[in-house]
């Protein structure tokens, strides 16, 4: 039987073709990474540690804070996490569920909401519907926009969730999920209640999820419409938001005041490829607010620029070795985008610096996990960079059983 077995092993190595053995070439786009999914892999959230210790301006307000949407990094702040009341600016909240159910295909903008008697007894600022009447969810979420129209977010919220308490419900706990540690709701709308209360940090927070939505766009910008309730009767709808006139580069925001909140507004405004958003809660008058929010875009737009540090799929420098493995190392690649707001001219403080290990064990797989590349500015740690392996590496094979399989491969 073993000259039989040796015969037969003779005959794989004479006849069989020789296995073709890695070429050394790595492809090195980024789509050489396999991922689980088409969207981009999320980085933790950026440090919340503002880039200046200070307000640099007046600010005249009770809180304030200003951000860069897409890195979520904060330039400055003053009293960021004081919980207070911030009337209608409440609203952000439920405009940002009616956009996720939107985009989640959960209600569609053409379907129709008849308007109760809870909604169209609603006090405040309205767009004045009826009891009965009928009003698209694009309409309604236009004049919740728009107009702050506290009869159209309530008629929302019953719409999507029921009834309003069950709306409510759905706000705290998707604060929970945003980490708005210092939010508590009461009502969709921001009118006065017990217990409501939110901070600027917060309101930052679910203001750039809202701004994430292209659609909110769609009705932020406008200016002045009128809606028409079907029965011969049309309310003018006037947008809240003076900055849309006041502020080039400023296309969005919501606004809230009351006695006990004072003058609020969240806004955000675009130059070139940034975003930033500004948070006034506090003010005295409804055009400090926007004086505030105006001297505040105005400095991070001309002291900041963002900078592209890292690209999903760039290939790491140098190999890792991999112990008991066909090949003795592996490519590298980061598994995440990133981009920092820096001052200009200072991109020079922005570090990086591998966390990785000294090696791996076989079998490696293509995507996996590796460690992660450490980003500072001036040291002080802002966030990681996912690393995975850019190659697969088979576990090494015995002698025999190579020479088996390429004796059954030739077969």
């Amino acid at each position: 039987m073993r000259r039989i077995l040796a015969a037969l092993l003779l005959c794989a190595l004479l006849l069989c073709p020789p296995a073709r053995g890695h070429s050394g070439e790595i492809d090195l786009s980024p789509t050489a990474v396999p991922q689980a999914s088409e969207a981009p892999a999320a980085l933790p959230p950026v440090s919340g540690e503002p880039l200046l210790e200070n307000p640099p301006i007046h600010m005249g307000c009770a809180a304030a804070l200003l951000m860069e949407a897409d890195s979520g990094q904060i330039i400055f702040q003053m009293n960021p996490d004081a919980p207070r009341p911030v009337a209608s600016v409440t609203k952000v909240m439920t405009i940002l569920l009616t956009l996720e159910q939107l985009a989640e295909g959960r209600v569609r903008g053409e379907d129709g909401v008849t308007i109760s008697q809870s909604a169209s007894g609603m006090g405040g600022s309205q767009v004045l519907l009826d009891t009965g009447e009928r009003q698209t969810v694009s309409t309604l979420l236009k004049c919740m926009i728009v107009g702050s129209a506290n009869d159209a977010a309530v008629a929302l919220a019953e719409a999507l969730y029921g009834s309003e308490a069950l709306c409510v419900d759905a706000m705290n706990r998707r604060a929970g999920e945003l980490g708005m540690e210092g939010t508590h709701f009461e009502n969709c709308t921001g009118l006065p209640a017990d217990g409501q209360h939110t901070t600027a940090r917060d309101v930052a927070v679910m203001a750039r999820q809202m701004f994430s939505h292209p659609e909110y766009f769609d009705y932020s910008t406008v200016w002045m419409e009128d809606i028409d309730h079907g029965d011969g009767r049309v309310t003018q709808l006037v947008n809240t938001n003076k900055l849309l006139k006041l502020y080039d580069g400023c296309d969005g925001g919501k606004t809230g005041s009351t006695n006990e909140a004072g003058y609020c507004v969240a806004a955000t405004a675009r130059r070139s490829d940034m975003r930033l958003i500004a948070v006034v809660l506090g003010a005295e008058a409804g055009k400090e607010r926007f004086a505030i929010a105006q001297r505040m875009f105005d400095f991070g737009f001309a002291n900041y620029r963002k900078y592209p540090v890292a690209t999903r799929g760039t290939r790491v420098k140098g190999v890792l070795p991999v112990t008991g493995g066909e090949s003795d190392g592996v490519a590298l690649a980061l598994d995440g985008d990133l981009t920092l707001l820096v001052n200009r001219g200072d991109e020079q403080r922005v570090g990086l610096s591998p966390d990785l290990p000294d090696s791996l064990a076989a079998p490696v797989t293509q995507g996996q996990a590796v460690g992660s590349v450490i980003v500072t500015i001036d040291g002080r740690e802002i966030t990681r960079i996912p690393v995975v392996a850019a190659g697969a590496v088979p576990e090494k094979r015995g002698v025999v059983k190579r020479i088996f399989e390429r004796w059954v491969a030739g077969l």
